[in-house]
């Protein structure tokens, strides 16, 4: 009987630390920073695709997303030429209030403007920040996990 209870309760020790490491993960809130680096839709709507599948993945959990844009990238949240535009605000606004942000390079736009001699707007859901690279490495330092699509 004493070999018995040894053998349960050995088992009982190893389920519990295959179980544990399970159970902490899913009470951990979750931040995700995600990079767009690029001019292109394809990128753009991976990026999304990744947000909207941690977002539902997580659905309920304290988790943040923010899908941070520059240099070409910023034309994701540009005004004038998002290809992406409705996309991003029936997320935003619809389908994940306050779950989302999305935030622009103003050293980008700031160069987009020099170099294309106007003033560029960003879309009305995105946020701008002084420097998208410094706003991604100030998330991760953070504790924010960074994903590039």
């Amino acid at each position: 009987m004493r070999g018995f209870l040894q053998r349960c309760a050995a088992l009982v020790v190893i389920a519990m630390a295959f179980a544990s490491p399970g159970l902490a993960a899913d009470g951990k809130p979750h931040h995700i920073a995600i990079q767009v680096d690029q001019n292109d839709p394809q990128v753009m709507n991976l990026a999304l695709n990744n947000a909207n599948n941690i977002i539902e993945y997580y659905r309920g959990k304290n988790e943040d997303v923010d899908i941070v844009t520059c240099g070409p990238g910023l034309h994701m949240l540009r005004a004038d030429t998002s290809p992406v535009e409705d996309r991003i605000r029936r997320l935003k606004d619809m389908v994940f209030p306050g779950k989302i942000q999305f935030s622009a390079c103003n050293n980008s736009k700031q160069g987009m403007e020099k170099a294309e001699g106007h003033a560029i707007s960003v879309v009305a859901d995105a946020t701008i920040v002084p420097s998208g690279v410094v706003h991604l490495m100030e998330l991760q330092e953070q504790g924010w996990s960074y994903v590039r699509p």
